[in-house]
């Protein structure tokens, strides 16, 4: 019998969005490819590998018993799989959601396959460029997005006014790391069983980091309850510490929910209104509400919008000309004795994740300071995060903590020193760099390489009011020479995986 056919992505499983949304079972087969090329093309971390491909097979087996008709099929690429199901069930024609990258959206465009809008986002995309195009030529900020988005949704408002007369508490929610050594909630494994052993079984040589353990959830009943469970016990807790690091724990009080929201287990929507239910209800302060509310509908979606309004061409920035590799101790290819360095990587290859402020200001920072490629920056991410998508971090790690647009997303460049990181966590405690010197084999590398990028970007930075004040520190360190010279021992160290 001749049915439509629909192609659903690794990063919609979902029944709800989409083609899948508007359609019953029996009135379309539905067509999910795994592609060797895509599975073996990188050097993706195992448990991002593990979390894709039992997701997908989960799906797989949660519409069968729902009704459809499903084709689960592996193939050398998508275009081989594509092809094998037309050749075996002549479809009458295929339809995809829309995709959620632009390489994905190009090839359905060549493969004669029919897009439908997507709703897996709260904000569609062609509706985001009309709110930028709106500004006519002002600068955008992710803030005057959320705000608006607060308003249309109808998220934390009180009438016409924001929850507790505050649209942002952000300046709550930077409190130093507690040191009563108190408990953070866990994040219980989900059990095994064979089609999980199968999966890790065939994963590619070419995967790293540690083997999959059962953090991440594989189905939406696994990823409500992973809700469940934040609401419950994270979300109280998460504001004022959601900038903190610790060396003995590895998420603190975050939700660990993006993969499950990056590949539809779970839908934006239903995140933000459990989070403002459990506000309204009086379980979760104001505080910790609006910070990971504006997580989701702020820094989420504006990324998201981001990724399609700058265009394709965004892709190649490269404003300030950073051409360094990756340095072996970033990549964890090599041991490091920078104690922050360490301990997020060993976290990355334990779980595949890391918090915001652990990408941003100790794995970015190290990268943006030492001039590395930022397109190698970003292709590692890529591949190493289990939430990681081309859409996040492109924006987020090319602009945001690379900046590489010369300050089109970001108005400064997300670089610090050593005190930064001392200031935000327990690292510096058992480090043997000091991250009050720029000089000497004990300072810290991000200290005297802070120094130094300022200095070797000083004429890209000189129009920026927001550099001013660090711009005008630096040029009155008397020891400006020895610290560049200094730089340069550390990048030499850094490339070698001697530092």
């Amino acid at each position: 019998m001749s049915l439509p056919t629909i192609l659903v992505f690794g990063d919609q499983l979902n029944r709800q969005i989409g083609a899948l949304g508007a359609t019953e079972p029996g009135a379309a087969r539905v067509l999910l490819i795994e592609s060797d090329a895509k599975v073996e093309g990188r050097g993706w971390h195992r448990q991002r590998l593990h979390l894709i491909l039992a997701s997908m097979a989960r799906f797989a087996g949660e519409l069968t018993d729902l009704g459809f008709e499903v084709d689960w099929r592996r193939a050398a690429t998508f275009a081989d799989g594509l092809a094998q199901h037309r050749a075996e069930f002549d479809p009458t024609e295929v339809i995809a959601t829309e995709p959620n990258s632009r390489a994905a959206t190009t090839w359905c465009e060549g493969h004669d396959v029919r897009l439908v809008r997507s709703d897996q986002f709260l904000c569609h995309r062609d509706d985001f460029a009309a709110w930028a195009d709106a500004k006519s030529g002002k600068r955008l900020r992710m803030e005057d997005f959320y705000r608006q988005q607060r308003v249309r949704l109808d998220v934390l408002m009180d009438g016409a006014e924001p929850a507790g007369g505050v649209w942002n508490l952000d300046h709550d929610n930077r409190e130093r790391p507690p040191k009563d050594g108190r408990s953070w909630p866990a994040a219980e494994p989900f059990p095994f069983d064979a089609l999980d052993h199968r999966i890790i079984a065939r994963l590619p040589a070419t995967a790293v980091g540690a083997e999959p353990v059962g953090i991440w959830p594989t189905t939406r009943a696994q990823a409500l309850e992973r809700l469940d469970a934040f609401i419950a016990e994270g979300l109280p807790r998460f504001g004022p510490h959601e900038d903190a690091m610790l060396a003995t724990e590895w998420k603190l009080a975050h939700s660990v929910l993006s993969s499950s929201l990056n590949i539809g287990l779970l839908l934006p929507g239903e995140v933000i209104e459990a989070a403002e239910d459990a506000y309204r209800s009086g379980a979760v302060p104001l505080t910790s509400a609006e910070g990971f509310i504006r997580q989701i509908i702020g820094w989420r979606e504006y990324v998201w919008g981001l990724y399609w309004w700058f265009g394709p061409e965004y892709e190649h920035v490269n404003d300030l000309g950073a051409t360094r590799p990756l340095p072996p101790g970033l990549m964890g290819t090599a041991p490091t004795e920078m104690a922050c360095v360490a301990n997020v990587i060993a976290k990355l290859d334990d779980y595949g994740w890391t918090h915001h402020i652990e990408r941003l200001m100790v794995l970015g920072n190290l990268a943006l300071l030492a001039g590395v490629d930022p397109h190698e920056t970003s292709d590692w991410m890529w591949e190493r995060f289990v939430d990681g998508a081309e859409w996040v971090m492109l924006p987020n790690v090319m602009g945001m903590s690379q900046h590489a647009d010369g300050g089109r997303m970001a108005t400064k460049p997300y670089a610090s020193g050593g005190g930064y990181i001392k200031r935000m966590s327990d690292h510096c405690r058992d480090c043997r760099f000091d991250p009050t010197k720029r000089t000497g084999p004990t300072a810290c590398p991000f200290t005297t390489l802070y120094w130094d990028f300022l200095a070797r970007n000083e004429a890209a930075f000189r129009g920026n009011n927001r550099l001013a004040q660090p711009l005008a520190g630096m040029r009155r360190l008397s020891d400006l020479p020895a610290v560049r010279q200094r730089a340069v021992e550390v990048l030499t160290l850094l490339d070698a995986g001697e530092l």
